[in-house]
């Protein structure tokens, strides 16, 4: 007696089922491992597959499991039923794009580039106004550039960064960015509309001039600090601003927030950014510097080109507030923004002695040293002297303030251009080529600018034919000296450098990137401020001891691309010597690659064949199974 079970409340089924195979996604093998989900035993061939995916799935839900013969009601599994043809699988949808990057990238990126742009704006400003300042002030010049330097604004960025690492330890990371860049707003707009029209009142100059009078000429560079003081005060905070703001601040800000895939895709974006700021603070300063001539006579033309740019600044920097505040509110806390939390590399601290010791024991290590304090002190040596001659030319402080604009702006044009060729430079003339550009610049240029003003007397006729003096022709060189001298130590000096440390061995590149840190960098800044010090106590001016200066930079270049060319045919020999390392790790790579693959290949061969023949014997036995059940 035949007996029919009604199936219409569970699953229909048709009476004559066409049996499809259906191959699951990867995903889907992840998410059903086939050990939870075998076939039911003791019901038809023992050859059946392992994984229901394999199977029909209608089958587990049709047919009861039995176990010794007896014959149980039906299983339900609290699982998603998949039909044959797979179309029930859902996959996870990709995040949107906009120009072919994630949304949830440039919710974090467009408003730290915003950020960047506002910050390296204001410093633009901020550089520029600073020289202006200190330089055509009443009673001081350019020689107290390095007295500056050395004695004002080195223990104000100790004193600061003491600070800063209590306030650290005490306030959240909002609060602490928030407590640190408001001083500064604060500051630079309370300079422009209280500080600088009060400068008569608060400034001693009848002390000065008694001090001066009792030193002599040779520390009017000292006296002036003190006769200057609010200038000095600015020149400090602006400097701060450039170390402070943005290394301190927004690279923290940016590293909390980016993940390293982000952070080596944009952040070179972040550079090429910084030279479009300073193109157009460039053109900014130009602008407010030149209101003078629309200005009527006894007007104070630099304090309302002063208020003006000032007023950027603190607009600016509200901005960077507010764009701090709405990432923090709307892109920190948001769960489905990705981040990476960054675990801090431990660097080791060596102090004075072992970094010497470091410096001396390797001859590789003392070139790159020599290198990195030599450009110090390079930049250095023309940067004061030419900025004296640049007063001479433009004594008044709109008339400098917009030569300044001028000189930002080609900056950043030249640097932009460089940093697009640099790569190019690198990749066809090689490391060695690349090293030497840089103190060739300033080779070529130094000796120009330091002969115009050695011998400007004789070329004097020369120049004249041109529509230049001396002074005016040492001007420009000494500008294009600059120029070239920081858009080639951005592209090529910076690249370079960072690329010799790749060679060495473990411990060296640990230990010689330490001992440069400790030792060379600090000496270079500071070298070129010391020796300039020390020539104009003891030669009285600096206009007095600029032979010195020259023959002292024809040196230290001269030592500079020696070497660098030394360091280059060390790097040579180690980078092939490395060259060589990965190819033999690429090929032991690629051999175990092979032999595990060939192996995985002869072992999973006949398991495959099993798995197709036992799904077309599964799939012929499902349909003789619904047969027999319903003859029953």
């Amino acid at each position: 007696m035949e007996r029919v079970v009604s199936t219409k409340a569970i699953l229909s089924v048709p009476s004559k089922p066409h049996p499809r195979a259906f191959h699951p996604l990867p995903s889907l093998r992840s998410r059903f491992p086939s050990p939870a989900l075998r076939a039911p035993h003791g019901f038809g061939s023992q050859d059946r597959p392992t994984s229901i995916a394999v199977a029909n799935p209608q089958r587990s839900l049709l047919y009861p499991v039995t176990t010794g013969g007896q014959r149980k009601g039906p299983i339900f599994r609290a699982s998603a039923a998949i039909p044959a043809d797979g179309a029930g699988l859902v996959e996870e949808k990709a995040s949107p794009k906009f120009l072919g990057v994630e949304l949830s990238t440039l919710k974090k990126i467009v408003p730290l580039g915003i950020m960047f742009f506002c910050i390296l704006f204001n410093y633009t400003i901020l550089r520029d106004t600073k020289d202006v300042l200190v330089v055509t002030a009443k009673g001081s010049s350019a020689e107290i550039i390095p007295f500056l330097k050395t004695w004002v604004n080195l223990p104000m960025a100790i004193g600061f960064m003491l600070l800063y690492t209590k306030l650290s330890n005490v306030l959240s990371k909002e609060a602490l960015f928030y407590t640190v860049i408001m001083p500064f707003i604060a500051f630079f707009g309370a300079f422009a509309f209280l500080l600088y029209p009060m400068r008569d009142a608060i400034h001693p100059t009848a002390l000065a001039d008694r001090l001066l009078a009792a030193l002599g000429p040779s520390f009017l560079g000292p006296v002036a600090i003190l006769r200057i003081w609010s200038f000095c005060l600015f020149y400090v905070m602006a400097e701060l601003w450039g170390s402070v703001v943005i290394s301190v601040l927004f690279w923290g800000f940016a590293n909390q927030i980016t993940t390293l895939e982000e952070a080596k895709e944009f952040y070179p974006l972040f550079g090429l950014g910084a030279n479009i700021a300073l193109i157009f603070s460039g053109r900014t300063v130009k602008f407010f510097s030149n209101m003078r001539k629309n200005l009527g006579p006894g007007v104070d033309g630099w304090a309302i080109s002063l208020k003006g740019m000032m007023s950027i600044v603190v607009l600016l920097g509200l901005v960077i507030c507010g764009i701090y505040w709405g990432v923090n509110k709307f892109v920190v806390n948001d769960p489905t923004i990705p981040r990476t939390e960054r675990k801090k590399k431990e660097k080791p601290k060596l102090g004075m002695n072992e970094s010497l010791k470091v410096l001396l024991s390797s001859r590789y290590v003392r070139d790159l040293a020599t290198l990195v304090v030599a450009y110090g002190i390079s930049i250095n040596l023309v940067e004061v002297t030419w900025k004296s001659k640049l007063k001479a030319q433009f004594p008044s402080p709109n008339e400098y303030s917009s030569f300044m604009g001028d000189f930002s702006t080609a900056t950043g044009i030249a640097t932009f251009t460089m940093m697009l060729v640099g790569r190019w430079i690198l990749r066809k003339f090689g490391w060695g080529v690349a090293a030497m550009i840089t103190p060739t610049v300033l080779l070529l240029t130094g000796v120009g600018f330091f002969s115009l003003i050695l011998f400007g007397e004789p070329l004097a006729p020369l120049l004249g034919s041109f529509g230049m003096t001396p002074l005016l022709a040492a001007v420009f060189v000494g500008a294009l000296q600059n120029i070239f001298s920081k858009s080639a130590k951005y592209s090529l000096f910076d690249p370079c450098k960072e690329m010799a440390y790749i060679p060495m061995d473990e411990e060296m590149k640990v230990k010689g990137k330490a001992a440069i840190d400790v030792v060379c960098n600090p000496l270079g800044k500071s070298g070129g401020a010391l020796i300039q010090q020390f020539m104009i106590l003891t030669f009285g001016s600096l206009a007095n001891s600029t032979p010195y200066l020259g023959g002292i930079l024809l040196v230290i270049v001269l030592a500079w691309l020696g070497a660098a060319r030394s360091l280059d045919s060390q790097f040579s020999t180690l980078a092939k010597q490395e060259l060589e390392k990965e190819k033999m790790l690429k090929q032991k790579e690629n051999g175990s690659l092979h032999e595990s693959t060939a192996s995985e290949n002869s072992s999973n061969g006949s398991p495959a064949k099993q798995e197709f023949a036992t799904e077309s014997e599964t799939s012929a036995g499902t349909s003789h199974g619904q047969q027999s059940y319903t003859s029953r």
